[in-house]
């Protein structure tokens, strides 16, 4: 399998993204994505892994057959469900020693630090049957439950695609309902929707295992898909810029308010979901060449050793949005160029962390790149 060098560094801005907005005082903040578009970086970063998904499942399915295939993803759901816990406990334990120190944050709830200390075991027991999700977190869970269905649903899609794809988007209609007859700790179920984020995860599949097919289709309409495309991300940054007027801009809002109804992201509305794949296809496309280009330059390179760094360096962004906003935070009154230092001490840190991963990883990790990349040479 080829390695898109484009495909890892959007991943490492994702991680990136998704770092800094948790972090409530970051300058920074107000450069992300999520100020740009009206989908933000958990989207990007749940298409990207389902495309890196779906790539990967066609190779392996190639070299060494589908129940390898299968076999694969089970095991990821497993890390994944790993690291969920794992992070979890961890997160929980920087947090109780920051308040220990006195470094008051608002990054992530106080009580799981409590909860860490008081019954150690319970908290573990919540975070391994996904009864509780921690925020900065609760992402992983949905990702547990969408790469657990991999294994079974990734053949029927392959086999049924446009039945396949039909019932994803009634899933989709019918996602809050469903996600509030799943037991957990708030009402209405999981906060990421795994029935309405199916679909954007399952799109990201369809790019990964059909893109040669659907691409010389599509492509004879290149121009006709960029318009449309380009229209659908400008209207929902319309939707952010007329947020930010205020009550200046109360008719605009209301007039577009007619048009997408309403924005929810946990169960991924419909506005948020063609926006993004307005912008798949725009940096697939139009802008092929440039993000290429962007990938290769030295902040590419940085960025793609990070989207690398998969769940490690997920974990890591995580625990530095919660270490970077308590040094943010306290002081209260520091001057920007402080919280700025931090900020750039988090990117960083990030970064070296996930290079450090890279290269030396755990065994188990690096034994089996070897027999992949010996698979691949068969």
């Amino acid at each position: 399998m080829k390695r898109l060098i484009a495909l890892d560094m959007l991943r490492g801005y994702a991680l990136v993204c998704i770092m800094i907005d948790h972090m409530p005082v970051s300058p920074l903040r107000k450069f992300t994505l999520a100020n740009f578009s009206v989908f933000d970086a958990a989207e990007l970063f749940v298409l990207l892994s389902g495309f890196l998904v779906g790539m990967v499942w066609l190779s392996v399915e190639e070299k060494q057959g589908v129940r390898t295939a299968q076999w694969r993803f089970a095991r990821r759901a497993f890390e994944v469900w790993r690291a969920l816990i794992i992070g979890g406990v961890v997160m929980a334990l920087v947090s109780a020693g920051l308040k220990y120190a006195g470094l008051e944050h608002t990054a992530v709830w106080g009580q799981y630090s409590i909860w860490v200390l008081e019954n150690p075991l319970g908290y573990i027991g919540v975070l391994a049957t996904m009864w509780l999700q921690p925020n900065l977190l609760d992402v992983l869970a949905v990702y547990v439950i969408l790469i657990a269905s991999a294994p079974l649903l990734v053949p029927l899609f392959q086999r049924y695609p446009f039945s396949f794809a039909a019932g994803s988007l009634v899933l989709w209609w019918f996602a809050p309902t469903l996600n509030g007859l799943i037991p957990n700790h708030r009402d209405g179920g999981l906060l990421f929707n795994p029935f309405g984020w199916q679909l954007l995860f399952y799109s990201g599949i369809a790019m990964g295992l059909f893109r040669h097919r659907f691409m010389p289709v599509l492509m004879p309409y290149r121009t006709l898909l960029t318009v449309l495309a380009t229209g659908m991300f400008l209207f929902g940054a319309a939707i952010l810029i007329a947020l930010d007027f205020g009550d200046a801009a109360l008719p605009v809002r209301n007039a577009l308010k007619l048009v997408y109804g309403s924005i929810d992201k946990w169960s991924l509305d419909g506005t948020r979901y063609l926006a993004i794949m307005a912008a798949a296809w725009l940096v697939a496309v139009p802008l092929a060449r440039p993000t290429e280009w962007l990938a290769a330059t030295r902040p590419g390179v940085a960025l793609q050793e990070i989207g690398k760094g998969g769940l490690w360096a997920f974990i890591m962004c995580v625990l530095l949005s919660v270490i970077g906003d308590a040094f943010q935070m306290n002081p209260a009154d520091q001057p920007i160029w402080r919280r700025l230092l931090v900020d750039g001490w988090a990117i960083l840190t990030l970064w070296w962390l996930s290079a450090i991963w890279l290269q030396y990883g755990a065994p188990w990790q690096k034994g089996r790149k070897k027999i992949n990349k010996q698979a691949a040479t068969s």
